[in-house]
């Protein structure tokens, strides 16, 4: 039986033909200097283009690379299905078109050597850049303060990149109600509502390509998964 990595990467893709090969192959080299004992896990929801087809060349390829589908666009479930596969004692949540090793260098010290749980690489807090477009950043500092207003949020941003150690989180992931985009939200606000650790850095946000699904698309469906996390979080 194959030994279980160190490190899980666990990376949603939705509709991701284009930069999936290339994105893959990139990580596992600049993954390679760190000698890190790792796995790749691709958590596909609901691909009409060839990413499924891809994904399933990464995996005959590259023994560290795993796939499985939900079968559905939900961003979220998606997410917390591959938390829940992963085998590593440490989990990084990446999106596919950022890999920011620095932040897995970074993040994997901490959860080390700092006594940290869960690392959030921050968009939003001193010291970190954004360099998507105006109305993106100023959608995601919309959407914090929503969740401080409404849930006592008391981070600065908990999309994008986060790093913890598995164990003590996989009861936080289980206890989450709502999927899609609103998933990443409701992790990091149970992780603080535990009590565990929670440390932010920041961190360069340089996309490879446009979102995948369109911001104001987005806004009535984000509403009512936070309506509903809202009442679920003030119920417990």
């Amino acid at each position: 039986m194959t030994p279980s990595p160190r490190i899980s990467f666990v990376i949603p893709v939705y509709n991701e033909q284009a930069i999936l090969h290339a994105a893959v192959v990139d990580l596992r080299a600049r993954l390679e200097p760190f000698g890190w004992s790792y796995e790749i896990v691709l958590a596909e929801n609901g691909s009409r283009d060839r990413t499924v087809a891809i994904a399933e060349e990464l995996c005959a390829k590259y023994p560290e690379v795993r796939f499985f589908s939900v079968g559905e666009p939900n961003y979220g479930k998606a997410l917390k299905e591959g938390i829940l596969a992963a085998r590593g004692e440490l989990v990084i949540c990446e999106e596919i078109d950022l890999c920011d090793t620095d932040f897995h260098q970074r993040a994997v010290e901490l959860l080390d050597g700092g006594g940290a749980a869960m690392v959030i690489g921050s968009k939003l807090i001193g010291g970190a850049e954004d360099d998507r477009p105006f109305v993106r950043h100023a959608a995601s500092v919309v959407y914090t303060g929503l969740l401080r207003a409404l849930l006592g949020f008391r981070g600065t941003d908990t999309h994008g990149l986060k790093a913890f150690r598995r164990e003590p989180l996989l009861a936080v992931v289980r206890a989450c109600v709502v999927d899609k985009d609103v998933f990443a939200s409701e992790l990091v606000i149970r992780a603080y509502r535990a009590h565990l650790d929670v440390v932010e850095i920041p961190i360069r946000v340089i996309e490879k390509r446009p979102p995948s699904i369109n911001l104001f698309k987005r806004v009535p469906n984000v509403l009512k998964s936070v309506a509903k996390l809202t009442w679920a979080i003030r119920l417990n």
